[in-house]
């Protein structure tokens, strides 16, 4: 494309992207001389190309309202500037920047630098890029979603690196308000409608009128999560295509460096991006088990939880899904033939009716899964939240995290036995009640995962949905004694610290009556799954 073509184009890079489509224009690099080849990866704002071991990223001379490449001394900083914010979280992969330099052999790249040494013009310079290091494209998360790989370690690992990197993330106060926000969403709709020629009219139409309505009672919680300090400086575009494996460990990369008040926002709502193309991708279990390992690493303000901002969460979800649709709309109006059009615009109408799908909300209820130590409480929870209220479902309330909480301590620590006592119990119990009653005051399902041993305690979270005014179900799990020892035995890496012992001593606790449905917890995951489920209250 050359600017003419489209009114977002501002100067024509024609010439800088054929040179940089040959290898001879890489020789700084080592390259040209090998026989290497030069792939060339186009996107809506940037230009990839993958030479040797190295993958260089131009920026498109483009505008947009939330986007402003139009000028070279402006692609210079933005340059700087995403190297600088990406070695927040993938430091081995951001090499520096260089400058295209015109030379007798045409056009060529430069000397690769650090961004501090690329405020003084090159002389020579007629474009600048961004010189990273090469991964392997199959360990992109895409790609590893596409082909039904994400591992459940990985998804354990991706959440807790997401968790520690909003923590540590610098607190703002600038932008990410309640009038940010209607000023976004009403931007987000205007991309929509500018997009009209490849996306559905109807859909953007009905977004229009839900998405604003969805999010206009909630605008004090907005508010209330800025004050408190949940607006960071995080990453801005925290989808699939942006996280890959760096030494096998799950990096985040590619972060908005270009605008401030895209990536400037709340917490939950970055990783409500993430959530969303899982869940659009057909991966909702997997976007619940990072919501809620997320929840079990990061609590949030105090003054302002996660939990209660989950209210919030469908909102997120669905202008992160017209933030897709209107990319995707703009990269088919970019598209170089008919079929690359129409793929991009098939996908752009998909994430408006994902959009919409988050709109439509239910109303929480309460399950509470009980059960002695090794019984299954915690993958039936796995299983059945992705199911289980609004996308991406229930939160689980796990005794075995809370505990550890108010211990102090993470979640995969071990306590010791004499922490155990009645006393210990009895204040877990009331974080898991005080907890699940935030849940569902936002709007969230929830399943409360505890032994629940003790009838007042079954009791207690009974009269908590009767509170809320949620419906409720109580399933308790059955299994041998010898199945529960052996699950006990294999555990590795997880919250409970039951043991063996454990197992055999609960054998002699009075249950009481139990009036919560009973399951044979003794088969398979699948079988009791589809059993639990329709059991499911709401």
């Amino acid at each position: 494309m050359t600017a003419g073509q489209h009114e977002f184009i501002t100067e024509d890079q024609s010439a800088v992207l054929a040179a940089l489509s040959q290898p001879q224009a890489y020789a700084v690099l080592g390259a040209g001389n090998g026989g290497e080849s030069v792939r060339r990866i186009d996107t809506q704002s940037a230009v990839v190309f993958l030479v040797g071991a190295h993958a260089v990223k131009l920026k498109r001379a483009v505008r947009f309202p939330f986007l402003d490449f139009g000028t070279l001394e402006h692609r210079r900083a933005m340059c700087a500037a995403e190297i600088e914010v990406n070695r927040r979280t993938a430091p081995t992969l951001y090499l520096g920047v260089a400058p295209v330099l015109s030379g007798g052999g045409g056009l060529k790249l430069g000397p690769v630098r650090e961004p501090a040494a690329v405020l003084g013009d090159e002389a020579g310079a007629v474009e600048w890029a961004v010189v990273m290091r090469r991964f392997d494209e199959p360990t992109l998360f895409v790609r590893l979603a596409e082909k039904g790989e994400i591992a459940p370690h990985l998804l354990v690992a991706l959440a807790a690196a997401i968790a520690r990197f909003h923590d540590a993330a610098p607190v703002s106060h600038a932008h990410a308000g309640a009038s940010d926000y209607e000023r976004s969403v009403a931007a987000d709709i205007e991309q929509l409608r500018a997009r009209q020629s490849v996306l559905d009219t109807a859909a953007t139409r009905e977004i229009a009128e839900r998405l604003p309505a969805a999010l206009a009672p909630l605008l004090p919680i907005v508010e209330q999560r800025r004050q408190a300090g949940a607006v960071r400086h995080v990453h801005g575009d925290l989808h699939l295509r942006n996280i890959c494996l760096v030494d096998g460990v799950p990096t985040l990369f590619d972060a908005v460096e270009f605008n401030d008040r895209i990536c400037t926002i709340d917490v939950l709502y970055d990783l409500a991006f993430l959530l969303m193309d899982l869940d659009r991708r057909g991966l909702a279990a997997q976007a619940n088990f990072v919501l809620n390992h997320y929840l079990w690493r990061s609590d949030g303000p105090t003054e302002a939880p996660h939990l209660a901002a989950l209210a919030l969460m469908p909102s997120w979800l669905a202008r992160r899904a017209c933030i897709r649709a209107f990319v995707e709309g703009a990269a088919a109006e970019l598209a170089a033939d008919a079929a690359a059009r129409e793929h991009r615009a098939s996908e752009a109408k998909l994430y408006q009716q994902a959009a919409l799908r988050f709109l439509r909300m239910h109303p929480p209820a309460l399950l509470a899964i009980g059960g002695l130590s090794g019984s299954g409480k915690t993958t039936l929870a796995m299983a059945l939240a992705p199911h289980f209220g609004n996308a991406p479902g229930a939160v689980i309330v796990r005794s075995d995290i809370e505990r550890k909480r108010l211990a102090g301590l993470a979640w995969d620590m071990h306590l010791p036995a004499d922490a155990y006592t009645p006393e210990a119990s009895a204040r877990t119990y009331a974080e898991l009640l005080r907890r699940a009653r935030m849940a569902l005051a936002a709007g969230c399902s929830v399943i409360i995962d505890a032994v629940s041993a003790r009838p007042e305690e079954r009791a207690a979270i009974e009269s908590l949905a009767r509170e809320q005014g949620v419906p409720f179900r109580g399933i308790w799990l059955d299994v041998p004694s010898d199945v529960a020892q052996q699950r006990v035995a294999k555990r590795t890496g997880d919250a409970s610290d039951a043991s063996t012992t454990v197992v055999e001593r609960q054998r002699d606790y009075d249950l009481g009556e139990i009036t919560w449905a009973r399951l044979d917890a003794e088969v398979g995951t699948r079988a009791l799954a589809t059993r639990a489920r329709s059991l499911l209250p709401g």
